[in-house]
């Protein structure tokens, strides 16, 4: 019985591990559009499904100018969207304090884009970062659940 079961497990597994980003072949690529201008990017850190394996390229960010108060679109594929995601960043006020925030964590398969709009028109965007998690793990030591990020593509402003 158990070596009928195996091969199903096996085959239920590939399938779960698909379905959450799993291939490696090729790193997906994100899109951010700022006033017209489009930008696609790979990602400057891209891991394994399990986020044990990893490679990183600085030089995927990609520059756009952001004026204060513009909207930054973000596109994400299929291979990002089917994982938990976010959209990380930090501005400037008018007075010069530089602040750090995040999108709501977005649960796989939820959605494909988001529009970052800061608080007040006049915030200057310094950089935004999608982050896609991989697979939770615990700490052993703590017990505690751990998100690890499996990639993470970066715009920087020319501000």
């Amino acid at each position: 019985m158990l070596r009928r079961a195996l091969p199903l497990l096996l085959v239920a597994c590939a399938s779960l591990l698909a379905a959450c980003g799993g291939s490696d072949d090729a790193p997906p690529q994100v899109t951010f559009t700022v006033a017209g201008q489009t930008r696609t990017t790979g990602p400057t850190q891209w891991c394994d499904i399990k986020v044990t394996g990893c490679s990183g390229d600085p030089a995927a960010e990609v520059h756009l100018g952001v004026a204060p108060g513009v909207t930054v679109d973000v596109a994400v594929p299929e291979p990002v969207s089917t994982a938990p995601w976010q959209v990380v960043f930090s501005y400037r006020t008018a007075d010069g304090q530089q602040v750090d925030g995040r999108s709501p964590v977005f649960a796989a398969n939820a959605r494909k884009d988001y529009s970052l709009v800061l608080p007040a028109p006049t915030d200057q965007l310094i950089t935004a970062q999608v982050q896609q998690y991989g697979i939770p793990t615990a700490d052993p030591d703590t017990g505690q659940g751990e998100f690890p990020i499996r990639g993470s593509w970066v715009l920087v402003t020319d501000a």
